[in-house]
């Protein structure tokens, strides 16, 4: 009987989510010597030798105190009532680069050449870490830590730009190295979602702490690689489903309006066992709000190597034009090419 997502409603307590800050699956051997530079574009050579080479100033600088500030006090006071000191440099690399040019690889290997302790997550589980732990508790979790990797770092409303531009201020003065990747450059994070212009003091500092390398490259899931698979019909992902071990079975409608009952920062947990997705009537999504909800779930579903075989629409055509030419371009594009590499994945499997 295959397993259904729609009857999930994982609770996730606060020390998982602290030690799940590590790389997905899907990365767990990500290394250097693992990432394979396309000859044509020298900035993916130029970036591993620029990161192999911090990764050994990191592992070179003293450990900041465990714990950071102790239990509220001492440096953290002091930091909540002054401010982080000035730093002298940028202590922190900063990944810019188009969807599919190896960024996460790239980061990931960065996380398994730094000695501990050390996290690594998305900035969307960055921020509900925050949300979840209170801010000052969050900094004491953290401020030990020699390295902070963000993947896919990305500011969508002004409450997260004043959030992460302190909380990183804080990491940065109790000595924390940042590593983030992002498909827009540190300078220009939060335009064509909200006013930026209104908080260019915090882009800025956000951007202070950052030495970019610029990745270019098309998408590697591209590269001599077929177009996405045919949807299949309804019946064929229903048997599809009741053969492939793990699989789990949804209605997509029915999926999308359970994801607004699940916070974000459980939709792994909410894969939690979970082989293979099956998604019956794939179609395009109705609004703005439903198709973040997606890139979240979509991320997840590719950090854990999950196949998906479906009906409908193709999944390029999940997100509307008008919503391809808006200020999450760049959020929905990596989302498609992640589902059409799982779709793939999911043809496969020989279903």
């Amino acid at each position: 009987m295959p397993l259904s997502l729609c009857e999930r409603h994982p609770a996730v307590p606060v020390d998982r989510l602290v030690a799940e800050m590590v790389p997905p699956p899907r990365f767990e051997g990500a290394r250097f010597t693992t990432y394979l530079p396309d000859p044509a574009q020298p900035s993916q050579s130029a970036a591993v030798r620029a990161l192999e080479g911090f990764a050994a100033s990191v592992a070179a600088a003293p450990r900041p105190a465990a714990g950071g500030s102790g239990n509220g006090g001492g440096v953290l006071r002091r930091l909540l009532r002054r401010g982080p000191a000035a730093p002298t440099g940028p202590r922190g690399v900063y990944l810019d680069g188009g969807y599919g040019v190896g960024k996460t690889h790239l980061l990931a290997s960065l996380w398994h050449a730094v000695p501990g302790p050390k996290a690594f997550g998305t900035f969307v589980e960055l921020t509900n870490l925050v949300g979840a732990l209170g801010f000052q508790q969050a900094i004491r979790a953290l401020a030990g830590h020699r390295l902070l990797c963000i993947d896919e770092f990305e500011l969508d409303d002004p409450g997260d730009t004043v959030l992460v531009s302190t909380l990183l201020d804080r990491l940065v003065a109790e000595g924390v190295f940042l590593a983030a990747t992002s498909n827009t450059l540190p300078g220009k994070l939060g335009e064509g979602r909200f006013a930026a212009a209104d908080f260019l003091r915090e882009i800025q500092g956000l951007s202070a702490h950052f030495h970019t390398l610029r990745i270019d490259g098309e998408d590697y899931r591209h590269r001599g690689l077929p177009e996405a698979p045919a949807p299949l019909p309804d019946a064929a992902v229903t048997a599809a489903a009741g053969r492939l071990p793990g699989a789990a079975l949804d209605d997509f409608p029915a999926l999308l309006e359970h994801l607004t009952k699940v916070h974000p920062s459980r939709y792994g947990a909410l894969l939690d066992g979970v082989e293979a997705v099956c998604l019956r009537g794939v179609r395009a999504v109705p609004d703005q709000a439903t198709a973040l909800r997606l890139v979240v779930l979509a991320d997840r579903m590719y950090d854990r190597e999950l196949p998906v075989v479906a009906s409908g629409v193709p999944f390029d055509q999940v997100f509307s034009e008008e919503m391809l030419r808006g200020g999450y371009r760049k959020k929905y594009l990596r989302a498609v090419s992640r589902l059409v590499a799982l779709a793939r994945d999911g043809a496969a499997s020989g279903v």
